[in-house]
């Protein structure tokens, strides 16, 4: 294959605003509106620029090209830190016990709270592949290539990573748990809310969204049902994060109550396992050369494949292609 994931750029708007009118709504980090997606690129351009070596509001936009087309055939993002520029809301689960002496009873009665915990963490998402391309582990390729990333440029990162996943959504396009919580106190419809959020930011929940728990046993069953479930084709993705080391810590999205997954950085499997090594030799065939995902390149220049590693730093020659290095480069790699 001749795919390669590399940074992206001012010309990608056309490719990437046709993926996001494919997503089917709910993907807030890809919304259909090229204003937003032009402040995206224009956002990840300045932030590939960035001096900071430290955590901070930064945007790294990645985009999934076949080398042989030149077509842009899937996309993933990477934030610095999120809760910057505004607080980053969860629901948290929690209980809340209440007893009687008088009954002899103990009630434990679960309860979503509003919660800025997880600000300050990374986050990875905004992860698609084009219909056409949903084949050849291109999908691993795109989510592990974050965290090469990641192990690149360690310092630009947080000690905890989130990754939400997108919630239910039904044949109308709406949020069964939107419906039954948040959209009753916004006045409007899960679709104009989540546009809203992708395009302006989520100050508005801070505004309106009243801070008291809410009580899940009081929820209609239609939310109740979905609270920490997945979108279908998000099932895939969430076993991806739980074999890197992401779990479910009792965190959902507030709008459609889709599960967000979190794992201590430095434990995530392909941070924690990526080798860094020069490059001594590159072979037109390395038999003998284990399967892997390798990176190369800093901020702008980074770029990563599927291809061949063998011993003492050897990698195949259609690899340094795809990747443009040569001996004496270095590369970051993990098995496949």
């Amino acid at each position: 294959m001749s795919y390669v994931i590399r940074s992206a750029k001012p010309s990608d708007l056309q490719s990437i605003y046709e993926m996001a009118k494919l997503t089917g709504g709910g993907f807030t980090n890809l919304p259909p509106d090229r204003k937003a997606l032009r402040a995206k690129l224009d956002r990840a351009e300045a932030s590939f620029a960035s001096d900071r070596e430290y955590p901070s509001d930064e945007l790294y936009l990645m985009m999934l090209e076949d080398t042989d087309t030149g077509e842009v055939r899937g996309t993933c993002q990477i934030f610095g830190q999120v809760g910057q520029r505004w607080p980053f809301y969860s629901y948290r689960i929690g209980t809340d016990s209440k007893h009687s002496e008088q009954l002899g009873r103990t009630f434990h009665a679960q309860v979503l709270m509003l919660s800025n915990d997880l600000n300050g963490s990374s986050e990875v998402g905004g992860l698609f592949l084009h219909p056409a391309a949903r084949a050849g582990g291109l999908g691993l390729l795109l989510a592990r290539s974050r965290y090469l990333f990641i192990a690149r440029h360690r310092a630009r990162f947080g000690d905890r990573i989130l990754a939400e996943l997108r919630g239910v959504i039904d044949e109308a396009g709406g949020s069964p748990f939107w419906d039954g919580v948040a959209g009753k106190f916004f006045g409007m419809s899960f679709q104009e809310a989540d546009q809203f959020n992708a395009v302006h930011g989520n100050q508005f929940i801070a505004d309106l969204m009243p801070k008291h728990p809410v009580y899940i046993a009081m929820l209609p069953e239609t939310a109740r049902s979905v609270i920490g479930v997945p979108h279908p084709t998000g099932r895939a993705a969430m076993r991806m994060l739980e074999n890197e080391g992401f779990a479910f810590e009792n965190y959902i999205d507030i709008f459609d109550g889709g599960p967000t997954m979190t794992a201590r950085t430095d434990q995530v499997s392909s941070i924690r396992d990526a080798q860094h090594v020069e490059v001594t030799r590159v072979a037109d065939g390395l038999d003998d050369g284990a399967d892997a995902l390798i990176a190369t390149g800093r901020l702008a220049d980074f770029r990563c494949c599927f291809g061949k590693v063998g011993a003492g730093g050897s990698i195949d020659a259609a690899t340094a292609r795809l990747l443009q290095i040569d001996t004496g480069d270095t590369i970051s790699w993990i098995g496949r």
